[in-house]
């Protein structure tokens, strides 16, 4: 079973601190202050990169379930749009997956079904099952 890592460094106070994210693979490495999280800054933060492991992963799945009931996409475009709440506790409140896709000789009724499943199914989306995931699947033509 592959494990995955992801490291993380934080160097002061919440407000004027900085921190580091990188990834193990070296595909990623980036900063992140209090203001790239809460405010406006320059760098990433952990919903960002959230958002992207969520959108990556739902569009395997879902290419992969796709496949298996004999429609091979030519793409599939998935957004994840992270909605971070910061009153009171910061809270990942919910999580809207936004996909589109080519898929020769697929109509829209069995795109929709096939996203829907490949939500439930994805690795990060049963990860995240406490949270609100959302799912808006349109079939490009």
């Amino acid at each position: 079973m592959p494990v995955r890592k992801a490291n993380a460094q934080w160097q002061g106070d919440l407000k004027s601190g900085k921190g580091n994210m990188s990834l193990e693979s070296g595909a990623y490495e980036g900063q992140f202050s209090f203001k790239t999280r809460f405010e406006e800054g320059t760098g990433t933060n952990p919903e960002e990169l959230i958002g992207a492991a969520h959108a990556g992963c739902f569009s395997m799945q879902f290419s992969a379930m796709l496949a298996e009931e004999g429609h091979t996409p030519d793409s599939i475009q998935t957004e994840a749009k992270v909605h971070f709440s910061v009153s009171g506790t910061p809270t990942i409140e919910r999580i809207e997956l936004i996909t589109r896709g080519k898929v020769p000789g697929m109509d829209a009724s069995e795109f929709k079904d096939v996203a829907a499943k490949a939500k439930e199914a994805c690795p990060v989306s049963r990860l995240y099952k406490g949270a609100e995931i959302s799912l808006d699947a349109e079939l490009d033509t």
